[in-house]
């Protein structure tokens, strides 16, 4: 049987289905790992190279090199891949909330210097951000309320990719340093704050600017939060300790149920109107201190997700990134303006108040330059507001690429400034 008539199968079969979804998967993943190891010896990390191949294999390349393939292998089966995706976000998200650590607050001199960089990265770049929006909602025709459009440009503005920045700080070797044990600090609070403010604008987004509608359904996140942190947390930590010392951390048991409630969280957070996501999130947070089962799933089970979970994810937003479509000077001068307002906002805001906490200059930049990583988060953010119908696919093309872009300057930034020498 010949490549094109296994492309060819019928798509409508249960086996047209699972081979199409098959054949995008074998792809992703190798152009994923080719992609990746060639921007490794670029110096960049490996996660770069995964969101370039996502891209790389949209419309935007691959679609316009070879559209009769790229049509036939993503033009109109990938229902398979959004559900796959879908999953692995939510994972994901699982993960980063079980990284969070708030341990290295414990020094005055830190908690002092976090104090200050921590809001000046949310504020300053959320300013910019309203303003953007505020005069771009009309220019890129975005069909959504133009104060939601404000609120989610403003949020957008206000991301640190913390794993993609965590993978950063290790391959520079800066985890045991003071910048590196700051700027983690800060970037797991500005997360925070920023997926508190994302989870306020969908539900009010998803309330149609019903003021009653949008309290009940504050109220309902807010039971939900509670339950989970009240109820849950101690019955699935007190089940999980003493079965992380007497048998495997990870064992089928544990396993079992702390997925089922990773999707149960999952499933709450979809019917309050908040996207899965944020489930996921969160239940990853209630176990951030079972240290046992997080070192384990860190061995057996993270690098699953990242190998087959994560380029899955780029590839499905790479598909939605049609760089082409931005088709006018206008438009590249409205991406220009987002990657301007990004970086100065976060870059800026982040380096004078590291000054301000009594910072010397050259950690002061190298912690606003590592502060200004999207990376994977970002495009997370970028997709929520696609999905929620908040952004045009233009604004969401500009999101990836400013995502992508802040993503490739952080490394080489960093080693112009010697980072690995500062105290």
């Amino acid at each position: 049987m010949s490549f094109g008539s296994i492309l060819h199968t019928n798509p409508s079969s249960t086996e047209g289905v699972l081979t199409l979804t098959l054949l995008q998967i074998i792809t992703i993943l190798l152009a994923a790992r080719a992609v990746s190891w060639l921007f490794r010896r670029l110096g960049q990390p490996a996660v770069v190279g995964e969101m370039a191949a996502g891209i790389l294999l949209g419309p935007s390349l691959f679609g316009a090199l070879a559209p009769g393939t790229f049509h036939t292998l993503f033009g109109s089966g990938v229902q398979g891949l959004s559900v796959i995706s879908q999953i692995g976000l939510i994972l994901l998200m699982f993960q980063i909330g079980m990284e969070f650590d708030f341990s290295h607050l414990k020094t005055g001199a830190n908690r002092r210097a976090v104090s200050f960089i921590w809001p000046a990265g949310i504020l300053i770049p959320f300013l910019l951000g309203s303003v953007l929006g505020w005069f771009g909602h009309d220019s890129l025709d975005a069909a959504s309320p133009k104060t939601i459009f404000v609120l989610f440009i403003s949020v957008s503005m206000c991301i640190t990719a913390m794993p993609v920045l965590g993978r950063m700080l290790l391959e520079l070797n800066l985890t045991r340093t003071r910048i590196g044990t700051l700027t983690i600090t800060c970037a797991a609070f500005d997360d925070i704050t920023g997926w508190l403010l994302l989870a306020v604008i969908s539900a009010l987004a998803t309330s149609h600017l019903d003021l009653s509608g949008f309290a009940l359904r504050l109220a309902a996140i807010g039971a939900y939060l509670l339950v989970f942190w009240f109820l849950v947390r101690p019955v699935i930590t007190g089940w999980l300790k003493p079965k992380t010392k007497n048998e495997d951390p990870l064992s089928l048991g544990a396993m079992t149920c702390v997925l089922a409630l990773v999707f149960v969280s999952a499933l709450a957070t979809q019917q309050l109107g908040i996207h899965a996501i944020f489930g996921g999130f969160w239940m990853g947070v209630l176990l951030h201190k079972e240290s046992a089962f997080v070192q384990a799933w860190r061995q057996h089970a993270a690098r699953f997700v990242t190998v087959f979970f994560l380029p899955i994810f780029f590839t499905f937003t790479g598909l939605r990134t049609n760089i082409p479509g931005l088709n006018s000077w206008t438009l590249w001068g409205w991406c220009a303006l987002v990657f301007v307002c990004a970086f100065a906002g976060k870059f800026g805001g982040c380096w004078m108040a590291a000054r301000l906490s009594g910072l010397p200059q050259r950690p002061s930049c190298c912690i606003a330059i590592m502060m200004n990583t999207r990376g994977l988060l970002e495009l997370i953010v970028a997709n929520v507001g696609y999905d929620l119908g908040l952004i045009p696919a233009s604004v969401f093309t500009m999101l990836v690429l400013m995502a992508l872009l802040s993503t490739v300057v952080t490394a080489p930034l960093l080693k112009l400034w010697r980072a690995d020498s500062c105290d």
